[in-house]
């Protein structure tokens, strides 16, 4: 005869992860697997939209799938349990029977503390609510500490952690590495101290990408492609469509609401000549040491950024509300505002600032192409510090972009035009586009945001500036 406990222990349940910070809830988008299947520890059984971005969740084991707790489109809170794993299968049916299977949609029990009701989504980098989640009781705690450690490390698929080399992270970080399945001791830190960062679980849980094929390139004029939003299509008689606000629409509904009303924007603007870079662009696009990378008007504006925080490092700050502190950056994480059949998504680039113009490009190109693929992690959208918006490719010659929140400025690029221009004292055809730089007025004044955008200009004007400049 099977117990009861021989049945709980033959199915192992998979909880809905926080892959983010703070994140209380996220919509199954599509299951790759479904009751009967065969699933290994690692593979990608899901992938669900949370208020940062789409997510691919992989299982932490080993088994056959028993049951889909919930159906493709279902919004499910943070740590219900949203597939059932036979992990011993062909041990008999009564086992199967035995075992306690909720009915589908439903929520699973509590066993953990739901998130506060006032906690609200939020994009990565827009702020992190703080957890107030609580540690459930280990099981087998009994068991000892090397053996724990052990078994936990062999259902990674990672080999035996060592516990005399105790990972050093907090108790959130912790919890959400038990929840992602992660072993910490295969994790590589990046905090201060060697302490393993949420964003560093994130990364240790997220599959290697695909290699996605470079994108072909673009007129000259075009300084970089956008990923164009999907609208539903209009049923033939309605006279109008709804559209559900969720996810990541949601979230940046409410971090521009945000924005707008906390921060106080100033926008500066300027006209510039920019037929010196286009030539640039032209002969870097032969150069051998720019070969296998993507080379546009783009990535000479986000080098010319840079240089200009170089030279005026005050203005990559953010302002502290609640400690009444400017948190002055050291680094610069360079944001590309990307639009996606999602919504609009910022990914950054760690560290630009430290870049060479080719390493500059790759990565541009890779976070252009992870986003078109619609797999930008939420680590790689956290910790941004500066924005480029680039509405050009709409044929807009300029705009008033809002800050993201966190940060203190965004440049946005016009369309790049044949203008007559007064040039050497004639009026001539010339390339020609306008910038604009927005700046939370709070602790950027007038002139540092000014001398900041003049930079940039003179940079885009007379290109050999990020030799001399730099």
């Amino acid at each position: 005869m099977t117990t009861m406990t021989e049945a709980s222990a033959r199915f192992r349940e998979f909880k809905m992860p926080d892959v983010g910070e703070g994140l209380t809830e996220a919509e199954i988008l599509k299951w790759y697997v479904q009751p009967g299947d065969t699933v290994t520890d690692g593979q990608v059984v899901c992938e669900v939209e949370t208020a940062k971005a789409a997510v691919e969740l992989p299982i932490p084991f080993d088994g056959v799938v028993h049951e889909l707790r919930f159906a493709e489109g279902t919004t499910v809170d943070v740590g219900q349990v949203i597939i059932a794993v036979d992990v011993a299968p062909g041990s008999g049916d009564a086992a199967a029977q035995a075992a306690p299977a909720p009915a589908a949609a439903e929520p699973e029990p509590a066993a953990e503390p739901e998130a506060p009701k006032g906690r609200q989504p939020v994009l990565v980098g827009y702020g992190v609510a703080e957890s107030s989640t609580k540690r459930r009781a280990r099981k087998g705690a009994e068991r000892p500490a090397a053996a724990a450690a052990a078994i936990q490390g062999e259902l990674n698929g990672r080999g035996p952690a060592v516990p005399e080399s105790r990972p050093l992270a907090k108790p959130p970080v912790r919890k959400l590495a038990k929840d992602l399945g992660i072993d910490l001791a295969t994790v590589v830190p990046t905090g201060e101290g060697g302490i393993i960062t949420r964003e560093d679980v994130h990364a240790a849980a997220m599959p290697a990408p695909a290699q996605a094929p470079v994108p072909a390139p673009v007129p000259a004029t075009v300084p970089e492609p956008a990923v164009t939003a999907t609208v539903p299509a209009a049923v033939p008689g309605a006279r109008e469509t709804r559209i559900p606000v969720k996810g990541v629409r949601k979230a940046i509904a409410q971090a521009m609401v945000g924005s707008a009303f906390t921060a106080p924007h100033v926008t500066e603007f300027v006209t510039v000549d920019v037929t010196r870079t286009m030539k640039l662009v032209a002969e870097l696009k032969d150069d051998k040491d720019m070969a296998g990378v993507r080379v546009n008007p783009l990535l000479i504006i986000a080098k010319a950024l840079l240089v200009a925080i170089k030279r005026n490092p005050e203005i990559n700050a953010a302002w502290d509300e609640a400690n009444q502190e400017i948190v002055q950056k050291h680094y610069v994480n360079l944001g590309i505002a990307a639009a996606t059949p999602r919504g609009l998504i910022v990914p950054n680039i760690k560290d630009a600032q430290d870049k060479t113009l080719p390493q500059l490009a790759a990565a541009l190109g890779e976070l252009v192409a992870t986003a078109r693929d619609g797999r930008t992690s939420p680590a790689a959208m956290a910790g941004g510090t500066v924005t480029i918006t680039n509405v050009g490719v709409f044929g807009v010659d300029t705009g008033t972009p809002i800050l993201n929140p966190g940060e203190s400025a965004i440049l946005a690029v016009g369309a790049i035009k044949l203008q007559p221009w007064v040039h050497k004292g004639k009026v001539k055809p010339r390339q020609v586009t306008t910038l604009a730089l927005s700046f939370d007025h709070r602790l950027i004044d007038g002139e540092l945001g000014s001398k900041v955008l003049a930079d940039v200009a003179a940079i885009l004007e007379q290109p050999k500036r990020l030799i001399t400049w730099a």
